[in-house]
């Protein structure tokens, strides 16, 4: 396991941070003043800047993180690193291109569901996202009180008044340790659908990307809308009680966020009961939570088992497991003749996988204080790579249902199964009611017994599921990825309860009461899906954990965000086709 940085004991400079934090009260009216045109501009040179540091980023990401120079894994630090900025940048461009009269909502198709609720799609929304995303698509649900009428009201109303009546702020973004675009992507949203100038304090796991996130975001430095800190614990408890903060928004554990809160310990429990926080800021948050994919029985072929074993595979393994949205609950179907052979498929592929460690602290610990709960704990061997632990899990074990392990555990509940509708509304009502946390949960099944189902009868299911982020015969990971989605748990929460967290980010169409995203992909990869009758052209996704070109297909697509173009469409073909 890596360490965590040598300089983390360093004595606080409070006086440096006084000074960051005064420069950004003293800009922040500027800023929310500025116009659409002066931030198109900036995320203009953002996008110069960070692709001059893109390959540098990505490959020492990948270093602490244990992978190895000549891994595919590497491609995870490109995609979920300096991709997902790019892209970013891409979309609030076209969103602040198209601002006047909220003319960027034209573009978007735009729905009703029976008992009315709004859904918007958003991708895919150019020729490139049909291109590279081929048969992927996103909606957006929005909050049951919008309607189509006042969709548009409920939209980028932050821009609805005048500049010059903007009012600013400053607001702490406490950055995540695991993912390298959370902490740029929660201030994009700060910055750009708030109005608000930023203070990021990166994770001590983390800081290493200082350097480079400097040199991507000078242009929002430079305009003294953000500054980028380094610390421990007691950093960040100084900057969130220090007057020049307006707000909090965090990414972690909640239990960091319940410390910021509440305290700990006997004055935790004491201003709980009282329901007085320590703090009067506005609080926002995405916290993770114990995620659950459903497995929906079907005539699956032997090569359909294959590839939603190493879909599974990546909803577990993904930067090691250590994801807010990994899967950590598989409901599985208990009378289906191919459970036992997925789970063996799973397995396999997980003994295919390059090695790599477990580069974020408190893993083996964790780790073994799930494999003490597990009544049958089993080790899914990766060779030289640390083995995933897999524990079948009773539907009543409350403390596999509410510990996030964040580390390579899987818990396999079955469900009986003879009546798939039956089955997946057990499975809802179960995920909805037991486990902890809600954002992001996955589906997987085949399109005849979809079909069979009904379309709307299977939508209807799923407007049942209370997440965030629900994914379709993909992983809630792509959610993340495209920025557009919103990112964030299921309305509802409170400080008293904040589960997944409260609030939402990425968002980049600026929709002001969204409920969830729904995103869904093709069941088979081309060509099969062609063969059984699919007109979708998307391979082995860029993101499974299997895909042997991870690397080439990562820094590809960075470069065709940074500038896209029809040239370099072969080349990001290339690499696909073969991965």
């Amino acid at each position: 396991m890596s360490s965590l940085p040598s300089d983390l004991h360093r004595p606080m400079d409070a006086d440096a941070l006084d000074a960051d934090l005064a420069t950004l009260a003293g800009s922040k009216q500027a800023w929310a003043r500025s116009t659409p045109a002066a931030r198109i501009a900036v995320l203009k040179q953002i996008k110069d800047a960070l692709i001059t540091v893109a390959e540098t980023w990505a490959t020492t990401a990948a270093k602490h993180k244990l992978i190895p120079a000549d891994s595919q894994h590497v491609g995870e630090e490109w995609v979920s690193g300096p991709y997902a900025v790019m892209s970013a940048c891409n979309q609030l461009i076209e969103t602040l291109s198209h601002l006047d009269n909220k003319a960027f909502l034209k573009g978007l198709p735009t729905r009703e569901r029976p008992d009315g609720q709004v859904i918007v799609r958003v991708t895919p929304h150019s020729v490139w996202d049909s291109l590279l995303l081929s048969g992927v698509e996103a909606d957006i649900w929005m909050q049951p009180e919008v309607t189509r009428d006042t969709l548009a009201a409920n939209t980028a109303s932050a821009y609805d008044s005048k500049e010059s009546d903007r009012d600013g702020a400053v607001s702490l973004i406490l950055g995540a340790g695991n993912i390298a675009a959370i902490a740029p992507l929660d201030c994009f949203y700060k910055l750009f659908s708030e109005h608000e100038v930023c203070l990021l304090k990166m994770n001590p796991v983390n800081d290493y990307l200082i350097p480079f996130l400097q040199t991507a975001l000078a242009p929002l430095i430079a305009l003294d809308a953000l500054r980028i800190v380094r610390g421990g614990a007691d950093v960040g408890e100084y900057l969130c009680n220090h007057e020049s903060i307006d707000n909090i928004h965090i990414t972690g554990a909640v239990t960091t966020h319940d410390a910021i809160v509440w305290g700990t310990g006997e004055t935790a429990k004491a201003n709980r009961a009282a329901n007085t926080p320590l703090t009067d800021k506005p609080v926002t948050s995405e916290l993770g939570g114990v995620c659950p994919t459903i497995v929906v029985p079907g005539a699956w072929s032997a090569a359909d088992i294959r590839f939603q074993a190493e879909q599974i595979a990546t909803q577990k393994l993904h930067n090691s497991g250590f994801n807010c949205i990994a899967c950590q609950v598989l409901v599985v179907p208990e009378d289906w003749e191919h459970t036992d052979t997925l789970l063996a498929a799973v397995e396999d592929v997980m003994k295919t996988l390059p090695p790599r460690g477990l580069y974020y602290p408190g893993s083996e610990s964790r780790l073994e204080r799930f494999a003490e709960h597990a009544s049958d704990a089993k080790r899914f061997d990766r060779g030289d790579a640390p083995a995933c632990v897999v524990s079948a899990m009773d539907p009543n074990d409350e403390w596999m249902a509410n510990n996030e392990v964040f580390a390579p555990a899987l818990s396999v509940v079955r469900f009986p199964s003879t009546d798939t509708a039956a089955y997946i509304k057990n499975a809802i009502d179960w995920c909805n009611n037991t486990l902890n946390g809600t954002l992001g949960a996955n589906i997987l099944l085949d399109p005849k017994t979809e079909k069979k189902l009904g379309a709307q009868a299977f939508e209807d299911m799923i407007a049942e599921l209370h997440y965030g982020c629900i994914a379709i015969n993909a992983w809630t990971g792509l959610g993340f990825l495209m920025a557009q989605g919103t990112w964030g748990a299921f309305p509802g929460h409170t400080l008293q309860d904040a589960q997944s967290g409260i609030g939402v980010v990425h968002n980049t169409f600026l929709f002001d009461k969204p409920e969830r995203t729904v995103v869904r992909a093709p069941f088979r990869p081309f060509p099969r899906t062609v063969a059984s009758g699919g007109m979708t052209m998307l391979p082995r996704p860029p993101w499974f954990v299997t895909n042997t070109q991870q690397h080439n297909i990562g820094k590809a697509l960075t470069h065709f965000q940074h500038h896209p173009s029809w040239l370099k469409i072969p080349g990001v073909f290339f690499y696909a086709l073969q991965g």
